[in-house]
C-alpha cells in the first residue's frame, strides 16, 4: 500500500516537496501549518562588511531594490539551498556553510575580523543562537527582517476534508512551530485517529524537541538539517 505522507511546510516549498514525494512513490497530503509573508524594510544600515542569510525565505521576501543594493557584498549562507537563492538574486561572492546556523556563525567568526559588521537578512521569528554566537565573538550583527512566519489554523472539519479518512503513515516536520501545531491538531478528538501510529520525521533535533510528549519510537530525526537527508531517511524507513 502506498504510504500517505503529510507535508506541513509552507509554500512554495510544500509544492516542491509534494512533487518529490510523488516521484519517490509516496502519496503526499498537503496541510501547511505556517505561512511566510514579506515585511516592509524601512531602513538598512549604510555600512557593513558582509551579508549573512540563514533561510532562503529571507532572500525570497526581500525587495528587488534591497537585493540590488546588497548584491555586490560577500554573502554567507547557511547551506546549498540558500546559496542557490543568493546567486539567483544576484550575489556573486557566496560563501556556503554546512547547513547549520551555528556552524555558519563559526565560519564567519573564522573569516571576519573582530568588530566586523554583518548585515543579517532574517525573519522576525528566529532562534537567537546565530546572533548570540557572533556577538560573543565580537562581531557586530545588524538584523534586517524581511519576512514573518505565522501559524495557519484549521477547523477540524476543514482539516479532515483535506486529509481524508485514511490514517496518515508519516508526517514531515520542518520547524518547531509546525511540530507544536501538529501536536495541537493530533490532540483533537475529531482528528486523533488520523495521526495514531504516524511516524514523525523531523528536520533537526530542535524540531524533535517540540514533540517531547509523543512516542519516542515514532520520531525520526534527519542526520543533517536539509530536505535531501530528511527524504532519504523517509525512504530508508518506508
Amino acid at each position: 500500500m502506498t504510504r500517505r505522507v503529510l507535508v506541513t511546510r509552507p509554500e512554495p516549498g510544500a509544492s516542491q516537496t509534494e512533487k518529490r514525494l510523488r516521484g519517490m512513490g509516496f502519496l503526499p497530503l498537503m496541510l501547511p501549518l505556517s505561512e511566510t509573508r514579506a515585511l516592509p524594510v524601512v531602513s538598512v544600515p549604510e555600512m557593513f562588511d558582509a551579508v549573512a542569510v540563514t533561510s532562503a525565505n529571507a532572500i525570497r521576501h526581500a525587495s528587488q531594490a534591497l537585493l540590488e543594493r546588497l548584491a555586490g557584498s560577500r554573502c554567507y549562507v547557511v547551506g546549498q539551498k540558500t546559496a542557490a537563492a543568493a546567486r539567483k538574486a544576484g550575489f556573486a561572492d557566496v560563501v556556503t556553510g554546512p547547513g547549520d546556523a551555528e556552524a555558519l556563525a563559526d565560519a564567519i567568526v573564522s573569516a571576519e575580523k573582530c568588530g566586523a559588521a554583518i548585515l543579517y537578512l532574517c525573519g522576525r521569528v528566529r532562534l537567537p543562537a546565530f546572533e548570540k554566537s557572533l556577538r560573543a565573538a565580537g562581531i557586530d550583527v545588524r538584523p534586517v527582517e524581511t519576512y514573518n512566519t505565522t501559524e495557519i489554523s484549521y477547523e477540524s472539519k476543514v482539516a479532515r476534508r483535506m486529509l481524508g479518512e485514511q490514517p496518515i503513515d508519516a508526517v514531515l516536520l520542518y520547524s518547531a512551530r509546525a511540530a507544536e501545531a501538529l501536536a495541537g491538531l493530533a490532540s483533537r478528538s475529531e482528528l486523533a485517529s488520523l495521526f495514531k501510529g504516524a511516524a514523525l520525521y523531523c528536520l533537526s533535533p530542535r524540531v524533535a524537541s517540540a514533540l517531547v510528549s509523543s512516542d519516542g519510537e515514532q520520531i525520526h530525526v534527519a542526520a543533517e538539517p536539509n530536505e535531501d537527508t530528511l527524504l532519504l531517511l523517509l525512504e530508508r524507513t518506508r
